[in-house]
C-alpha cells in the first residue's frame, strides 16, 4: 500500500505543476478549475493510502524481492452472483434520463432504484444466501 500512496502523492505533485501551467498558460478557468480539482483528488487518495500502510502490515508489493505467490490465499468475502447491481444501474439510468426527456421518467426509476438498492441492502438475509 506505500507504493499506490507514493504514486498518487507524487501523480497530485504532477497535475497541481500542469494546473499552475495551464492555467498561467491559457487563463481559461473550467481547464484550470477541473486540474485544481483533479490534484485535490489525487493529494486525498494518496494521503489516505499513504496514511493506512502505516497501520496495516507490510504487503508482497511493498517487498522488493517478493514473488507474485507471496500474496496468494483467500482475498476476503465477495457477495454471490447478484441482480441487484443490475436493477440500480437501470433505475439510475432512468433517472439521469429523466432529467433530459422529462421529469416523469422520475415515477418509473424510483421503483427501480428502490428495489435494487433494499434487495441488495438485505441480500444475506433472505433466499439461498441467508446467513445461519
Amino acid at each position: 500500500m506505500k507504493i499506490q500512496g507514493k504514486m498518487f502523492i507524487w501523480l497530485s505533485i504532477f497535475i497541481l505543476a500542469m494546473a499552475i501551467l495551464y492555467g498561467v498558460w491559457s487563463k481559461e478557468p473550467v481547464g484550470t478549475t477541473a486540474l485544481f480539482l483533479a490534484f485535490g483528488l489525487a493529494i486525498m487518495i494518496g494521503y489516505y493510502l499513504a496514511f493506512t500502510a502505516k497501520r496495516v502490515d507490510a504487503m508482497a508489493q511493498d517487498d522488493k524481492e517478493a514473488d507474485v505467490a507471496d500474496e496468494a490465499g483467500e482475498l476476503g468475502f465477495f457477495a454471490p452472483h447478484s441482480w441487484q447491481p443490475l436493477s440500480l444501474a437501470v433505475g439510475g439510468s432512468f433517472a439521469f434520463l429523466a432529467v433530459a426527456m422529462g421529469w416523469w421518467l422520475l415515477y418509473f426509476s424510483a421503483p427501480l432504484i428502490l428495489v435494487g438498492l433494499f434487495g441488495w441492502v438485505f441480500e444475506f438475509y433472505r433466499g439461498e444466501n441467508q446467513n445461519q
